[in-house]
């Protein structure tokens, strides 16, 4: 008896294990669980896949909250050796529609707009510039 029973309270360990781990798995935070209120303005990715990967966004947000931001790049996809730039401007300000590749991304009139700009560098290394004109 004390066998049946220290099998059952065994299977039993191992599903709730099994059952946890898959809820952590689907249950993940994700960008619609943020309270800034992004919205994708606009987006570029170069259409090299044989060299460096360029991708640049334009994010509109509700509430400057520093910290989800840099959560929100984070999230972006980012491409080993490429570089990804993520430019925040606040949701009724002055916002550019349209984004060109290289140094300078959109119109330099919309520079004191951008309230935060994330980047990913080739290396992986992040930066988060609060204010960054």
């Amino acid at each position: 008896m004390n066998r049946k029973l220290l099998v059952y309270f065994l299977v039993a360990g191992v599903l709730a294990l099994i059952f946890f781990m898959f809820k952590d798995v689907f249950d993940q935070p994700g960008i619609e669980d943020m309270k800034a209120g992004f919205k994708e303005i606009a987006k570029y990715r170069n259409a090299n896949n044989t060299g460096p990967v360029q991708r640049i966004y334009i994010v509109s947000v509700k509430d400057s909250l520093w910290k989800e931001m840099e959560d929100y790049g984070n999230l972006m996809p980012h491409t080993k050796y490429g570089n990804t730039k993520v430019y925040f401007f606040m949701q009724n300000g002055n916002i550019p529609k349209t984004l060109r590749p290289g140094e300078v991304n959109f119109d330099p009139a919309f520079n004191k707009a951008c309230i935060a700009l994330y980047e990913k560098s080739a290396m992986s290394q992040v930066v988060f510039n609060k204010h960054p004109y």
